[in-house]
């Protein structure tokens, strides 16, 4: 059986990714293969709400070709490109079944990401100084690392590195050579087609449309009006057919709210506001160190009324303010996010997932998973109530999912919903 796994957060499920399952199985010459996504819970990489609950995303996958979905913990989730790559790809292999990792780049030249894989970066002392470097200066982490590869590996890798995609799969490829050294696991890096990865307009045709676009146009349609008509007339052709239909009987049956993320910004700063008045270190919590809690805490404090104004539902006029050179915008979101979740920095000490969660599955999916709770190399949840259970015999275990469930409250109320609807819920089946 051959079982194909993917990274993902399908945020949401577009064309691209239902593209990139049917080549996947195409390649491995069986149009039966199982495909197991391992998808962001409620925040992503960056650290900004998903634009749909993490059930909704797995049943559109669900129904437009995968076949088990599993739900990458928080702390992985929302983190860099090397921790998220790392976590989902150790998830994949704990499961015991994947034989196969599908992930798309942006270039043809899948040989020049190989050949940088296998080098030894973090004990590389002149890349390391030169990545210092470039994040001092402001730059991402993905534009500090190129930076430091061109500098230390060779000016030819530029434009292969200028892409986010083609850094995630570096990124794939690095967590693959620790974690698979035998070389057990087929790897197939898939041509992105459409769009790349951060276009933040739709195409004139509409069939490729970047995630990014396609987000600003949810969020720009709903977040003012929720209504299904809006959705329908703003989405249609963006999305696969099966993929808008989940999402607007999810609306129609009221399971979730756009998020308005200038809104959950504003909570952000205010819940830092609170813990400074009570007297706590806000440094404590993960990637606010290096002096961005009291950034963010001046940065608060100098605020005036309609410098956010109410209408932000995109956090353009937040996001426009808040960075600096030296603070990058993905880094104040995660730090953010992290903070209102809960995630103290000494949780970034922890390198693997302690479990593996199934968020749904089908007709085929539930024959693998018989399979793989034989085979699994971590204990596995399908009902958030089974985590109870390990607590007393992992206090990792406990820690790493009480943030989970902390995270998924933190999304719920946004959502209009009970802080703990997240324990109510069970893995989608189909």
């Amino acid at each position: 059986m051959r079982v194909i796994g993917i990274v993902a957060e399908y945020n949401p499920f577009h064309r691209g990714h239902e593209y990139l399952i049917a080549k996947a199985r195409e390649m491995v010459h069986d149009p039966r293969a199982i495909v197991m996504p391992v998808i962001s819970g409620p925040f992503t990489q960056r650290g900004t709400p998903a634009v749909l609950p993490a059930q909704v995303r797995a049943r559109q996958a669900l129904r437009c070709g995968a076949n088990v979905v599993l739900e990458l913990p928080f702390t992985f989730a929302c983190a860099p490109s090397s921790r998220f790559a790392y976590g989902a790809v150790s998830t994949l292999l704990a499961t015991g079944v994947v034989t196969d990792i599908a992930f798309g780049v942006d270039t043809d030249d899948t040989d020049a990401l190989r050949k940088l894989s296998a080098e030894d970066f973090e004990n590389n002392p002149r890349y390391a100084a030169v990545l210092r470097a470039g994040l001092s200066d402001g730059l991402s982490f993905a534009a500090a690392r190129a930076s430091a590869i061109c500098s230390e590996y060779g000016e030819e890798y530029k434009d292969l590195l200028s892409a986010p995609n083609s850094i995630l799969a570096l990124e794939y490829l690095t967590a693959l050579h620790k974690l698979d050294s035998s070389g057990r696991i087929n790897v197939m890096m898939i041509k992105r087609a459409g769009d790349p990865y951060s276009a933040s307009s739709i195409p004139s045709d509409s069939s490729f449309a970047s995630a990014t676009a396609i987000r600003r146009q949810m969020i720009k349609t709903l977040a003012p009006e929720y209504r299904c008509s809006a959705a329908a007339t703003a989405l249609c052709g963006l999305l696969p057919d099966k993929s808008l239909a989940v999402m607007l009987a999810a609306m129609s049956s009221d399971e979730y709210r756009t998020p308005d993320l200038g809104a959950y910004f504003r909570n952000c700063l205010l819940r830092l506001s609170a813990i400074n008045q009570a007297g706590f270190n806000a440094d404590s919590y993960a990637y606010m160190g290096d002096g961005l809690a009291g950034y963010l805490s001046n940065f608060t404090e100098a605020l005036r009324p309609g410098d956010l104004p109410a209408d932000d539902y995109g956090a353009e006029v937040f996001e426009k303010k808040v960075a600096t050179r030296h603070f990058t915008l993905t880094r104040i979101e995660r730090a953010l996010t992290s903070l209102a979740a809960g995630q103290s920095a000494e949780m970034l000490c922890a390198k693997d997932a302690s479990y593996i969660r199934v968020l749904g599955f089908d007709r085929e999916g539930r024959y693998c998973l018989k399979i793989m709770r034989r085979n699994a190399a971590l204990p596995i949840i399908s009902n958030p109530s089974d985590a109870l259970e390990l607590y007393s015999s992992s206090p990792v275990l406990k820690n790493m999912f009480s943030l989970d469930m902390r995270a998924a409250s933190l999304y719920w109320e946004m959502s209009g919903r009970d802080f703990l609807h997240e324990w109510e819920l069970p893995p989608v089946m189909l």
